[in-house]
């Protein structure tokens, strides 16, 4: 249960909210499945359950909004960049721009042994995967976005810090893109 998810329910809106690889709610080897998937498997897993909705739920494809935080902040941005035609509109909250980020700031809420072991592990070595980690990030695809985006960010974000925000916007912004701050 989620007071955001319940209230927009209550407008009316459809709600759908994956439980994508990655995540823990099925188990380890359902969270491993994620491991080194941001942008990859796991936006595909979240464009099947809009799919899903679309042909089994009555979901008005021409009327699709993606929405998230954190984590699911980057989905948002990397579901407008990945499948630009999708949705009609996002909004990212406390998003990721750039999986690179995470190892960048030094102010973060993400420790030196987190840097050097969980996200290596978990979202993507920053040499050996620095391709990867690439076509993974929002903010080098920004082009690519169609949608109005709504970014929504806090000034004392330790976990994501709100350089990510800013650094998406202003691309956007010098793209022409319509995005509220």
């Amino acid at each position: 249960w989620s007071n955001q998810r319940q209230f927009l329910a209550s407008r009316g809106y459809v709600v759908v909210e994956p439980e994508f690889r990655g995540s823990a709610g099925y188990g380890g080897e359902h969270e491993r499945a994620g491991y080194k998937q941001w942008g990859q498997a796991i936006q595909d897993d979240i464009s099947d359950a809009l799919t899903f909705a679309i042909r089994n739920a009555g979901v008005d494809a021409a009327r699709v909004c993606i929405m998230g935080a954190s984590f699911g902040g980057y989905s948002t941005l990397m579901g407008l960049v990945k499948d630009p035609d999708q949705y009609r509109c996002g909004i990212a909250l406390a998003a990721v721009s750039d999986p690179r980020h995470m190892y960048e700031f030094t102010w973060n809420d993400i420790g030196s042994l987190g840097k050097t072991i969980s996200l290596p592990l978990m979202l993507g070595d920053p040499k050996a995967d620095e391709a990867m980690l690439v076509a993974a990030s929002p903010l080098v695809h920004a082009e690519r976005i169609k949608a109005p985006l709504m970014i929504v960010h806090g000034g004392r974000d330790r976990r994501v810090p709100i350089q990510n925000g800013e650094r998406m916007r202003d691309a956007l912004v010098k793209l022409g893109k319509p995005v509220e701050w």
